[in-house]
């Protein structure tokens, strides 16, 4: 099973290749370009070192959101248009999910916090479960699902739980000083090669989702659409108008 993961959901763009398992390839940037300028040529360099023929790749994993939304779309419309042009599956990945899988065998809860701008983050809680013995025995838990709230709402709920937590993501810059007065549980931050969105966290989950469910994990380019968890602010401005037009009228 080959996979090619593309990630366009935050700061970072990125590209990986996974076979069966073994990460071969993994690109990813977060500067001054923009994704629609940085994808495609990370794919195009990516077949070149790896002498890649793109007709052996099985499916096309994608952080499916939430985030930017100029990201997901340009990651949506990359991953749906080499899909269609190779004729492959897509394999939705959440991706506040991909940012907490960066943390393997983590004792801590895991909270990725993606800066969702007005004051709130995308976020979720993860953790590591131990149910056997060896690798085979550590299983990647959802304690809360990927949500769009305030950093107070997701600092009272990990409060609540009483246990020790990592955060991560690009969140944590806006969010950090608020956290030193909310959360009341021993916490810590990821170091800098962990701490973002990386497209081989994307392969590895999708690998991971096709282990445990096979062909029941992809779904068709046509069908995939991302993830946005709340509308962008100008379509959600427009609303708030047209809400308060609609009252005026009353």
């Amino acid at each position: 099973m080959k996979i090619l993961a593309i990630e366009a959901s935050g700061p970072v763009a990125g590209c990986a290749v996974l076979e069966d398992g073994l990460l071969i390839a993994d690109y990813n940037i977060q500067y001054k370009k923009k994704h629609a300028q940085s994808l495609v040529p990370m794919m195009d360099e990516i077949k070149r070192m790896l002498d890649l023929d793109l007709g052996t790749v099985d499916a096309i994993a994608i952080a499916k959101g939430p985030g930017s939304f100029t990201g997901l779309r340009i990651g949506a419309a990359t991953a749906k248009g080499a899909a269609l042009a190779m004729d492959r599956p897509i394999i939705p990945v959440p991706t506040v999910d991909s940012i907490a899988y960066n943390l393997y065998a983590a004792d801590s809860l895991i909270c990725p916090l993606m800066d969702a701008r007005r004051q709130q983050v995308y976020t979720g809680i993860y953790e590591w479960i131990r149910s056997g013995e060896g690798p085979e025995g550590l299983r990647f838990s959802t304690v809360r699902p990927q949500c769009v709230i305030p950093v107070s709402e997701i600092a009272e709920d990990l409060n609540a739980r009483g246990r020790s937590v990592v955060f991560l993501g690009d969140g944590v810059p806006v969010s950090r000083e608020a956290l030193y007065g909310l959360i009341k549980v021993p916490y810590s931050f990821a170091p800098a090669h962990v701490d973002r969105q990386r497209a081989a966290a994307v392969a590895a989950l999708a690998w991971a989702y096709y282990r445990e469910k096979g062909d029941a994990c992809m779904i068709s380019a046509d069908d995939f659409r991302p993830e946005y968890l709340r509308l962008a602010q100008a379509e959600q401005e427009h609303s708030e108008r047209r809400s308060f037009s609609l009252l005026l009228d009353k």
